[in-house]
C-alpha cells in the first residue's frame, strides 16, 4: 500500500506539475463545495441551486436552504460532471466518510455504498424524496444509478431526520432530480472511453420549460458498454477462467427517463407530477480464482433490472408560517436472474440452473406540516405509510428437454408505518437545538413460499415496532464558522429475506426476528480560517446493537438472528483552498474503525469499508476557456469474503488498498459548449474491492456537452 500511495502521489504530482507553476497572486476567495467547482459555467447561467427540484429534497434541519444537514454533505451536478461520475457508486466516494464498494460476495457484480460503516441495509436511498426499497431482498445495485439529470445528491451522515420516514438507522441518500430555469433551455452530452477503443459511450439530453404558472421537463439519459479492460498488471494464473484484456461477462446497458410537470399558482405553493423510469442488463464477471467457479451455478446475467416511479407532489402554505408537503407515490421494480451451464451463456439444462424473475410494486404517502409558534419555535410533524409487494416464481433448468420444472407464483408483503414529531428552538439567531421522536410500525401481510412437499405454504407472519429519538445543536458564532453536535437513536426493521430466505434449503425462517438499533454520536467543526482556507472536521460515535447476524442451527442450517453489537468510530477532515486566481486545491480524509462482537462467530470481519480514505483533487484554469483537474483517490485495505472450496476456516482477506490518479482538460470552444478529455486509473493499478474480482485498468475517455 505504501510503496502504491508514493507512487500514485509521484503521478499526481506530476499532473499538478504540469497542471501549474505554483502562482505567487493574491489569494481570492474560495468555494464552499470540497470537490472542485464546475469553473466552465457562464456568469449568466443558473446555478446548480436554481436547478435543484426543490420538492424532491429530504429535510434539512437547522442549515439555510441549499446548505447539507447536520453533518451531512451536498454533491452537486457540477462536481459529478468535473469528476466525470457517471453513476452513483462512483460520485459518492469523493465524500468523506462514504465509500462505494464492490459486493464482498462478488457473484452477484453490486455496487454497494456505506456510509460511515453502514450499508444499504441501514442507510436509505430515495430519488426526489420517495424511497426506493426492494422489498425481498433491498440488494440495491447502486452502479444502476446514472447521475445525468441529478441536480444533487443529499447525503445524511449519523444524523437523518425522522421526518424523512423510518429505517435510517446510519444515514439516507437522496438523488434530487433536475427543474428547468429558463423561458426555454437544452442540454446535451455524449461520453465515450476505454483503454485502446471505445468500450462504450454514454448519452443524456433534457429538454425544459418554466412558464410564470408553470414548468416542464423531460430527460434521458442512456449508457452501453460492451466490456471493460483489465489492469496491464493482471497477470492470469495457470487455470483462470479470465485471460489478460477484456473482462469477461463485463457488458451492461443503462437508461433513466424523468418526466415532471409542475403547477406554480402563487410564490409559495407547487403542485408537480414526477415520472422516472430506469431500464438496466448487465452481465456477472466470474471470480478470476476459482476455476471450476464455485458455487458451480455461478455464470449469472440479469436480463433485465428495472425501476420505476410515479408520484404527485406538493406544497401549499398555510397562513403565514404554516405549510403542508405531500408526496403520494407508487413505484415498481422488475428483476430477472438466469443461472446458465458455461460460459457460453446459452444453455440453462445442468441442475442448479434457473430462471428467477421478481415482480415487486409498491405504493405509499408521507405528509409533512410545520408551523412556526412564535419567533423562536418551529414545529413539525410528518406521517408516513407504504405497503410493498414481492412476486417471485423460479424455472429450474429451463432449456432441459424434460426436466424443466416452474414453481407457482409465491408472494410476500407488508406494510410499514411512521408517525414523527421535530421541533426546533430558536435559542439565539446564531443557535438552533432541535429534538425528534418518532414511532415506526411494520407488519407481514403474507408470507408465501413453496417446495414439493407442501406446494405453496405460508409461514407465519412477522412485524414489530420501534421508538427513535434525536436532538442536534448548530452554533454560528461567527458569520464564517460553527460549530454542531448531535445523538440519534434509530432503528431498522428486517427484510423479507432475513425473515424467510431459506438459502436454498440450507437456511431456517425466523419470522420473530426484531429490528436493528444504532446511536449515533458526533460533533464538528467548519468554517474559514483568515478568509482564504476552509477547514471542516467531524468526529463520529455508533454503538450499534441486535445486529442481524447468521448463526449455525444444531441441524446445521442457518438461521437470522439479532445476536451481534458492534461499534464504528473515526474522523472526517476537510479541507479547501484558492492558491491564486486560477488555482484551486482541495481534499478529504475519513478515519474508520468497525468492530463487531458475535458470541457464536469469534472471527467474524465487518466487510467492504477500508479504515483509511482519502480525496485529493486540484482545479487549474491557465486561460479562461480551459480548466485541467487532477484527482488522486486513495484508500486503505477492507475486509472481504473469501468463496472458495472447500471454505477456509478464516473465510475472509484484506484487499482492496489503492491510489488512483485520474486527470482531465475541459476547454470551452464555445459560450455553451465544452469538450473535455480525461484519464481514469493513469497509474494502471491493478486492484480489487472483493476477493477475486479485479476492476477496470487505465482508461480514457472524450466527452462533449452544449446547453442552450
Amino acid at each position: 500500500m505504501r510503496v502504491e500511495f508514493c507512487s500514485a502521489l509521484r503521478v499526481f504530482a506530476g499532473c499538478l506539475a504540469i497542471a501549474v507553476p505554483l502562482s505567487a497572486t493574491a489569494i481570492a476567495q474560495t468555494s464552499s463545495q470540497t470537490p472542485p467547482p464546475d469553473q466552465s459555467a457562464s456568469p449568466t447561467t443558473a446555478t446548480d441551486q436554481d436547478r435543484v427540484f426543490d420538492m424532491g429534497k429530504i429535510v434539512v434541519v437547522g442549515t439555510p436552504d441549499g446548505q447539507p444537514a447536520v453533518g451531512g454533505t451536498i454533491l452537486t451536478s457540477s462536481q459529478i460532471w468535473t469528476l466525470d461520475r457517471k453513476t452513483l457508486d462512483q460520485a459518492v466516494n469523493v465524500v468523506p466518510g462514504v465509500v462505494s464498494t464492490f459486493d464482498s460476495n462478488g457473484r452477484r457484480n453490486e455496487s454497494d455504498i456505506f456510509v460511515r460503516g453502514f450499508g444499504r441495509w441501514q442507510v436509505p436511498l430515495m430519488v426526489d424524496g420517495v424511497r426506493i426499497y426492494l422489498p425481498a431482498d433491498n440488494r440495491l445495485d447502486y452502479a444502476r444509478f446514472l447521475t445525468a439529470d441529478i441536480a444533487e445528491v443529499q447525503i445524511e451522515k449519523g444524523y437523518a431526520s425522522v421526518l424523512a420516514g423510518p429505517g435510517a438507522m446510519g444515514g439516507a441518500i437522496n438523488l434530487v432530480t433536475r427543474q428547468p430555469t429558463k423561458l426555454f433551455e437544452v442540454e446535451g452530452s455524449l461520453w465515450s472511453g476505454g483503454r485502446s477503443d471505445a468500450e462504450g459511450w454514454n448519452g443524456y439530453a433534457m429538454v425544459g420549460t418554466r412558464q410564470r404558472l408553470f414548468y416542464a421537463q423531460a430527460s434521458a439519459n442512456y449508457s452501453d458498454r460492451d466490456y471493460w479492460s483489465l489492469s496491464g498488471d493482471y497477470t492470469p494464473s495457470s487455470n483462470s477462467l479470465q485471460p489478460a484484456g477484456r473482462r469477461l461477462s463485463s457488458d451492461s446497458s443503462d437508461s433513466r427517463y424523468n418526466v415532471k410537470a409542475g403547477w406554480t399558482p402563487n410564490d409559495t405553493d407547487e403542485y408537480a407530477v414526477n415520472f422516472i423510469k430506469q431500464l438496466g442488463e448487465k452481465g456477472a464477471p466470474l471470480n478470476v480464482v476459482n476455476n471450476p467457479p464455485v458455487p458451480p451455478n455461478s455464470y449469472w446475467r440479469w436480463p433485465y433490472w428495472d425501476v420505476q416511479n410515479t408520484a404527485f407532489l406538493s406544497k401549499t402554505q398555510i397562513g403565514r408560517t404554516g405549510y403542508v408537503k405531500s408526496r403520494l407515490y407508487y413505484n415498481t421494480f422488475a428483476n430477472g436472474l438466469d443461472a446458465f451451464d458455461d460460459g457460453s451463456y446459452t444453455t440453462q439444462s445442468a441442475n442448479g440452473r434457473f430462471h428467477s424473475p421478481y415482480d415487486d410494486h409498491a405504493y405509499g404517502l408521507s405528509v409533512e406540516s410545520g408551523l412556526d409558534a412564535g419567533s423562536r419555535n418551529t414545529l413539525k410533524s410528518a406521517v408516513f405509510y407504504r405497503t410493498d409487494v414481492h412476486k417471485e416464481q423460479q424455472t429450474s433448468r429451463p432449456t432441459h428437454p424434460t426436466l424443466a420444472s416452474s414453481e407457482p407464483i409465491q408472494e410476500q408483503a407488508q406494510y410499514t408505518w411512521s408517525l414523527a414529531l421535530e421541533d426546533t428552538v430558536h435559542v439565539r439567531p446564531s443557535v438552533d437545538v432541535v429534538g425528534g421522536i418518532s414511532f415506526d410500525q411494520y407488519e407481514v401481510t403474507k408470507s408465501e413460499d413453496f417446495n414439493t412437499a407442501r406446494g405453496v405454504f405460508e409461514y407465519p407472519k412477522g412485524g414489530a415496532d420501534a421508538f427513535n429519538w434525536q436532538t442536534a445543536m448548530i452554533w454560528r458564532y461567527s458569520t464564517n464558522a460553527q460549530v454542531h453536535a448531535s445523538v440519534s437513536d434509530r432503528a431498522r426493521f428486517p427484510l423479507i429475506f432475513e425473515l424467510y430466505s431459506t438459502r436454498f434449503g440450507f437456511a431456517t425462517p425466523n419470522p420473530d426476528l426484531g429490528p436493528e438499533r444504532a446511536t449515533n454520536l458526533e460533533a464538528g467543526w467548519k468554517g474559514r480560517v483568515a478568509e482564504a482556507l476552509r477547514l471542516e472536521g467531524t468526529v463520529f460515535y455508533s454503538d450499534v446493537r441486535d445486529l442481524i447476524q447468521t448463526v449455525v442451527l444444531p441441524d446445521t442450517t442457518t438461521q437470522t438472528q439479532n445476536v451481534g453489537d458492534g461499534r464504528f468510530y473515526g474522523f472526517e477532515v476537510a479541507v479547501e483552498s484558492p492558491l491564486s486566481t486560477q488555482m484551486t486545491v482541495g481534499g478529504n480524509y475519513t478515519a474508520l474503525r468497525r468492530s463487531i462482537r458475535d458470541g457464536l462467530q469469534p472471527n467474524l470481519r465487518p466487510t467492504g469499508v477500508p479504515t483509511h480514505k482519502a480525496f485529493l483533487y486540484a482545479s487549474w484554469n491557465p486561460v479562461e476557456q480551459l480548466t485541467i483537474t487532477p484527482s488522486l483517490d486513495v484508500a486503505g485495505e477492507r475486509w472481504s469474503d473469501i468463496n472458495a472450496t472447500p471454505q477456509p476456516g478464516f473465510p475472509y482477506v484484506r484487499t482492496g488498498s489503492y491510489s488512483l490518479v485520474d486527470i482531465s482538460a475541459q476547454y470551452a470552444v464555445a459560450r455553451n459548449f465544452d469538450v473535455v478529455f480525461g484519464l481514469k486509473n493513469a497509474g494502471d493499478q491493478n486492484i480489487e474491492l472483493a476477493w477475486g474480482f479485479p476492476q477496470p485498468g487505465r482508461t480514457f475517455y472524450v466527452k462533449t456537452r452544449v446547453s442552450l
